[in-house]
């Protein structure tokens, strides 16, 4: 392969890439969201600056994504942070678990989104929406629901989805130094929601050593969230360079 073509590629193995060129649409991407109250001492200890924390309040997130361009089917769970940079509100993602490797691989190479492979499943038990996720073989995560209790405004589920999301986007360099250390902001513009619910929900978390959700712990409920979208994710760009301001 000629150098020239090798730098028309953008990913390895060559021949047989971890994942295809976007746009990725997402046809159907339902959304279970808990905001919850927590400890602020706890977000301070992994919230980066130069991110503000306006209040200790944590998004669980959990997305059942059956119809993705390029990506499959897969299903994702994290944990989402409301923050401030430079005065502009968004939420800083701060862990992210998944069923497909492709989507790991583009969302860590392309982007910068936290992920790792975990079970997360989304899914109806009688009169109650279900989230829950496994690391392993280990629960991690239980999240419920009244199904559809009450019809949500648009404007407010469009709202909740289509905040700016800040990532870190480390990468280590041959001698262990970091060789890329950013701060990235993406934010969903192309949406269509489809349907959104509230009701009543709970949480539960479990401790992890290796998936440490439960460090940030539940203190109480604030909102619920059923929604039902179609969207297209857009690309990170860059805001901040750590290694250009030490």
């Amino acid at each position: 392969m000629l150098e020239s073509e090798v730098l028309k590629q953008i990913t390895t193995p060559l021949g047989a890439p971890a994942f295809p060129t976007g746009p990725y649409k997402f046809h159907n991407r339902e959304y279970l969201n808990i905001i919850y109250r927590t400890d602020l001492e706890a977000l301070k200890k992994i919230v980066p600056e130069p991110l503000k924390i306006e209040e200790p309040l944590v998004k669980f997130e959990m997305m059942a994504m059956p119809d993705t361009t390029g990506l499959g089917s897969y299903t994702e769970c994290g944990q989402a942070i409301p923050v401030t940079f430079n005065g502009q509100k968004g939420d800083y993602l701060h862990c992210m678990y998944l069923d497909n490797e492709p989507a790991i691989a583009v969302g860590r190479e392309m982007s910068a989104y936290p992920k790792k492979l975990g079970s997360p499943k989304l899914f109806v038990d009688s009169d109650t929406l279900v989230g829950s996720l496994k690391y392993g073989s280990l629960q991690i995560a239980i999240a419920t629901m009244g199904y559809k209790h009450k019809p949500l405004d648009f404007d407010e589920a469009k709202k909740q989805i289509c905040k700016p999301n800040f990532m870190l986007k480390i990468i280590p360099g041959y001698d262990g130094k970091p060789r890329i250390c950013e701060l990235v902001s993406a934010e969903i513009t192309e949406i269509k929601i489809k349907e959104a619910w509230t009701g009543p929900g709970r949480l539960l978390l479990f401790e992890h050593a290796l998936a440490p959700m439960a460090d940030l712990p539940v203190r109480e409920i604030i909102s619920v969230s059923h929604i039902l979208t179609d969207l297209t994710l857009p690309p990170a760009k860059l805001i901040y360079n750590y290694l250009n301001n030490k």
